[in-house]
Protein backbone atom coordinates (compact mmCIF):
# COMPACT_ATOMS: atom_id res chain seq x y z
CA UNK A 1 0.00 0.00 0.00
CA UNK A 2 1.28 3.08 -0.94
CA UNK A 3 1.22 6.48 1.31
CA UNK A 4 -1.10 8.48 -0.50
CA UNK A 5 -3.61 5.79 -0.13
CA UNK A 6 -3.45 5.34 3.46
CA UNK A 7 -4.06 9.21 3.49
CA UNK A 8 -7.58 9.75 4.45
CA UNK A 9 -8.57 12.67 1.69
CA UNK A 10 -10.50 15.89 2.28
CA UNK A 11 -13.81 16.04 0.87
CA UNK A 12 -14.66 19.56 2.28
CA UNK A 13 -11.85 21.87 0.74
CA UNK A 14 -13.02 24.92 3.20
CA UNK A 15 -13.13 22.93 6.64
CA UNK A 16 -12.64 25.94 8.54
CA UNK A 17 -15.70 28.04 6.42
CA UNK A 18 -13.20 31.01 5.64
CA UNK A 19 -14.69 31.31 2.67
CA UNK A 20 -18.11 32.14 4.32
CA UNK A 21 -16.45 34.31 7.29
CA UNK A 22 -15.00 36.11 3.94
CA UNK A 23 -18.19 36.63 2.58
CA UNK A 24 -19.91 37.75 5.52
CA UNK A 25 -16.99 39.85 6.29
CA UNK A 26 -17.77 41.51 2.80
CA UNK A 27 -21.69 41.78 3.16
CA UNK A 28 -20.98 43.45 7.08
CA UNK A 29 -18.27 45.75 5.60
CA UNK A 30 -21.52 46.54 2.43
CA UNK A 31 -24.23 47.14 4.95
CA UNK A 32 -22.29 49.56 6.53
CA UNK A 33 -21.40 51.81 3.71
CA UNK A 34 -25.40 51.66 3.20
CA UNK A 35 -25.77 52.54 6.47
CA UNK A 36 -23.48 55.16 6.95
CA UNK A 37 -24.61 56.40 2.88
CA UNK A 38 -28.19 56.82 4.40
CA UNK A 39 -27.08 59.10 6.83
CA UNK A 40 -25.25 61.06 5.21
CA UNK A 41 -28.24 61.22 2.21
CA UNK A 42 -29.88 62.95 5.48
CA UNK A 43 -27.47 65.81 5.23
CA UNK A 44 -26.10 66.11 1.73
CA UNK A 45 -27.76 64.10 -0.59
CA UNK A 46 -25.50 63.72 -3.32
CA UNK A 47 -22.25 62.93 -0.97
CA UNK A 48 -24.46 60.20 0.48
CA UNK A 49 -25.70 58.91 -3.13
CA UNK A 50 -21.86 58.49 -3.63
CA UNK A 51 -22.09 55.97 -0.53
CA UNK A 52 -24.78 54.15 -1.05
CA UNK A 53 -23.59 53.44 -4.70
CA UNK A 54 -19.91 52.20 -3.36
CA UNK A 55 -21.91 50.19 -1.11
CA UNK A 56 -23.04 48.03 -4.02
CA UNK A 57 -19.43 47.69 -5.27
CA UNK A 58 -18.64 46.66 -1.89
CA UNK A 59 -21.00 44.21 -2.17
CA UNK A 60 -20.19 43.27 -5.69
CA UNK A 61 -16.76 42.57 -5.15
CA UNK A 62 -17.24 40.27 -2.01
CA UNK A 63 -19.60 38.75 -4.27
CA UNK A 64 -16.72 37.94 -6.84
CA UNK A 65 -13.87 37.19 -3.72
CA UNK A 66 -16.24 34.85 -2.15
CA UNK A 67 -17.48 32.74 -5.60
CA UNK A 68 -17.54 28.92 -4.76
CA UNK A 69 -16.00 27.01 -6.66
CA UNK A 70 -13.47 29.58 -7.84
CA UNK A 71 -9.62 29.40 -7.39
CA UNK A 72 -7.81 32.71 -7.40
CA UNK A 73 -6.41 33.85 -10.52
CA UNK A 74 -4.58 36.87 -10.74
CA UNK A 75 -6.85 38.71 -13.07
CA UNK A 76 -9.54 38.72 -10.52
CA UNK A 77 -7.16 39.21 -7.59
CA UNK A 78 -6.38 42.58 -9.33
CA UNK A 79 -10.19 43.27 -10.28
CA UNK A 80 -10.86 43.28 -6.12
CA UNK A 81 -7.60 45.24 -5.57
CA UNK A 82 -8.48 47.76 -8.00
CA UNK A 83 -12.29 48.17 -7.15
CA UNK A 84 -10.92 48.09 -2.95
CA UNK A 85 -8.65 51.08 -4.05
CA UNK A 86 -11.16 52.88 -5.78
CA UNK A 87 -13.75 52.95 -3.18
CA UNK A 88 -11.02 54.12 -0.61
CA UNK A 89 -10.42 56.61 -2.64
CA UNK A 90 -13.90 57.90 -3.70
CA UNK A 91 -14.81 58.05 0.00
CA UNK A 92 -11.13 59.78 1.06
CA UNK A 93 -12.53 62.56 -1.36
CA UNK A 94 -15.89 62.43 -0.38
CA UNK A 95 -14.78 63.11 2.88
CA UNK A 96 -13.11 65.82 2.40
CA UNK A 97 -15.34 67.45 -0.03
CA UNK A 98 -17.93 66.65 2.72
CA UNK A 99 -19.37 68.98 5.27
CA UNK A 100 -17.29 71.75 6.96
CA UNK A 101 -14.98 71.73 10.06
CA UNK A 102 -18.04 72.18 12.29
CA UNK A 103 -18.85 68.70 11.15
CA UNK A 104 -21.62 66.39 10.12
CA UNK A 105 -24.99 66.75 12.21
CA UNK A 106 -27.48 64.29 12.00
Amino acid sequence: MSRDAARPRRTDPDPGLARARTSLAWLRTAIAFAAIGGLILKRDVPAGLVVLVLSAVVWATGRLAGAPGTVARPRRLLLIALAVAAVSVLALAVSLVGPGPEGLRL
